[in-house]
């Protein structure tokens, strides 16, 4: 969603643009599903699937039975007749796409002889073409297992979100937060003995995603819920394309000499706005760069203008949500580093329409934070902070927009 301060500022330049002769569009093209890009493989224990489609799109996975069923829904994509094209080898007996039961929705159907499971969904997207591929893994369960997983996401039924499940007509009330644990699959980040950041970082992300959920306040959405590699830029797509309010990256960071302790908390800094300005001003595909904001036919001093004027906005409630984590995290006694609040690079932080932070819970390089880092009452807490501090936050923000819409 955004905001009504940025919406009247894109607004008001989108019109001056117009005036002098170019042209912006407001909204994207339906997705589409690439057939020469999209492929079903199959084994005996073992089903693969791969999606190519125009561009990123919020989509969900979850498996029905009576018959075995795995069924992958997506805000929205045209399949053409590419399922009708597939011959089904078993385990698969049948393919079917087409409009989902729920408007605003597509659904690719996979009848299945047996009962398999999701053990990866991930998606990533091209940075210079903005195609995006969507890779699925289904191992062979057992019947118990795969009974005590499935379910429609309206009946409260155990799926894979990958990205935001976005219905009609809520987007003015939600509050979106995406969580990006870091690392994950062939990157395991920093490595101590038997104990990886990407998995340490994953189990407190999953943690901190519940506690979120359970203050009925929040949507939560998580960049991955599993051990699977997802490229920096496809971080930042997948949580533009699930609305995000905020994006906090999860990290857990290890130094190779000297001694680091306490939780770090990051922003984007201002020379890495200006390169990440000129790089996505650069990219074919302009529909990936602002919120609700196609910029095809625009050239790369108005993509540039426009990124600018969005940050304008969103780096200092990126700051200010910066400052109340280490504020909230200080308040619950817990330890932060000599200097907590630092500013950087890093390519997740560089959305300039969505407030974005990163946080270094504790350094795995020093034996008391990883120690804390595995124990669940010190995560429980730290947990805490955090949500507090997005509350805290979340209220202020939105006295300060309705008070800029005055």
């Amino acid at each position: 969603m955004i905001r009504a301060g940025l919406t009247s500022i894109l607004a008001a330049f989108l019109a001056l643009v117009l005036c002098v002769g170019a042209q912006a569009q407001t909204f994207g093209a339906l997705a589409r599903l690439l057939a020469e890009d999209s492929a079903i493989t199959t084994s005996a224990n073992a089903v693969d699937i791969e999606l190519g489609l125009t561009q990123a799109v919020p989509f969900r996975v979850f498996t029905l039975a009576g018959p075995y069923r795995l069924v992958v829904d997506f805000r929205e994509v045209n399949f053409g007749g590419w399922a009708d094209a597939q011959t089904p080898v078993t385990p698969v007996i049948a393919i079917d796409a087409g409009p989902a039961r729920e408007a605003g929705w597509s659904r690719l159907v996979l009848t299945l002889d047996a009962p398999f499971a999701p053990s990866i969904a991930a998606m990533r997207t091209d940075e210079v073409t903005g195609l995006a591929q969507i890779d699925l893994h289904l191992d062979r369960v057992s019947e118990a297992e795969f009974l005590a997983g499935a379910g429609a996401p309206d009946a409260g039924g155990t799926r894979t979100q990958t990205v935001a499940e976005q219905r009609p007509g809520e987007d003015a009330d939600r509050f979106v937060v995406v969580l990006d644990p870091g690392h994950g699959g062939v990157d395991p980040g920093a490595v101590l003995n038997d104990f990886n950041e990407a998995d340490l970082v994953l189990t407190f992300s999953r943690e901190l995603r519940d506690v979120l959920r359970r203050t009925g306040r929040v949507d939560v959405v998580m960049t991955r819920e599993t051990d699977v590699f997802v490229p920096l830029p496809t971080r930042v797509t997948l949580a533009r394309a699930a609305g995000a309010d905020v994006f906090i990256s999860i990290h857990a960071d290890a130094i190779a000499e000297g001694r680091a302790r306490g939780a770090t908390v990051y922003t984007l800094a201002e020379t890495a706005s200006d390169a990440a300005a000129a790089a996505l001003a650069e990219q074919h595909d302009r529909a990936d760069i602002l919120q609700g904001v196609d910029l095809h036919g625009s050239d790369d001093v108005i993509a540039g203008v426009l990124m600018d004027l969005a940050r304008m906005e969103t780096a200092p409630r990126g700051a200010a949500l910066a400052d109340v984590v280490v504020s909230r995290i200080d308040a619950a006694g817990l330890r932060l580093h000599s200097h907590p609040r630092g500013e950087a690079g890093f390519t997740v932080l560089r959305a300039a329409d969505i407030p974005s932070i990163l946080v270094e819970i504790g350094f795995m390089s020093e034996g008391g934070d990883l120690e804390n880092i595995r124990d669940p009452d010190w995560r429980a807490a730290m947990q805490a902070a955090i949500t507090e501090a997005i509350l805290q936050w979340a209220d202020a923000d939105a006295a300060r927009m309705s008070l800029s819409r005055q």
